[in-house]
């Protein structure tokens, strides 16, 4: 099946969780915002009263007739599809259940730079950033690394295992300080981030153009300040 993502094109943010899926099992996809006036398709979709099934908001999937949103949901029904979850049904929940945990985490990760409001700038927010920011280095990601880091993962890799690769990017991006301390506590999650990384299909997505860089536009931003 030739899959449809629709997401901002110009950021990682959600959607890269969904094309690191698609990347590594190689399947056939369309990057829809990322063409010529794909952002207006994009926007056309979600306003159209003909969907059943509208999104709130990108990221989301169509495939054939269905249009799935949400990363943690699209992942639950695409990972099967492409080799990347188990075949029981216990199995896929308990990954289900991980991918919420990481979507409850990036949403800390997020509020680092704007705990007050999306609609406002970072300069706007910035005293409450350093608070929120301390709390999030010194409690909450201690938090999240414990508890991903006592899973017994195997060696399988799964959809989950290539979110939590992407966790470690983005925490290395913008919280470089911090990361480099904490690292060594956490021999699991890094060996699981240097052999996801070292994936052929993935490993060639990640030097390519179809990338992105993170930027101060994303869910992660290197903001020194924060991470002091």
């Amino acid at each position: 099946m030739r899959y449809e993502l629709y997401y901002w094109p110009s950021i990682q943010g959600r959607g890269e969780f969904i094309r690191l899926a698609l990347e590594d099992a190689g399947a056939e996809y369309v990057d829809v915002a990322r063409r010529p006036r794909g952002v207006q398709a994009m926007m056309r979709l979600m306003a159209s009263r003909a969907l059943k099934t509208p999104p709130f908001a990108p990221p989301f999937l169509r495939a054939g007739e269905l249009v799935i949103a949400q990363t943690a949901l699209i992942l639950h029904w695409l990972a099967p599809r492409l080799g990347l979850a188990p075949k029981s049904e216990a199995g896929r929940l308990w990954l289900h259940q991980q991918q919420l945990t990481i979507s409850d985490w990036l949403v800390e990760v997020h509020d680092t730079h704007h705990p007050i409001g999306s609609g406002l700038y970072y300069e706007d927010q910035k005293s409450e950033s350093l608070r929120r920011a301390a709390d999030f280095r010194e409690n909450r990601l201690r938090k999240f690394m414990d508890y991903f880091e006592r899973l017994d993962r195997g060696r399988n890799i799964t959809y989950v295992e290539l979110s939590l690769f992407q966790m470690i990017e983005g925490l290395r991006y913008a919280f470089p300080q911090t990361m480099a301390a904490l690292e060594p506590e956490y021999p699991g999650l890094i060996d699981l981030h240097e052999r996801v990384a070292a994936r052929p299909r993935l490993a060639l997505y990640l030097r390519s153009k179809r990338r992105i860089a993170f930027n101060q536009q994303g869910i992660f931003r290197a903001y020194p300040e924060l991470d002091a």
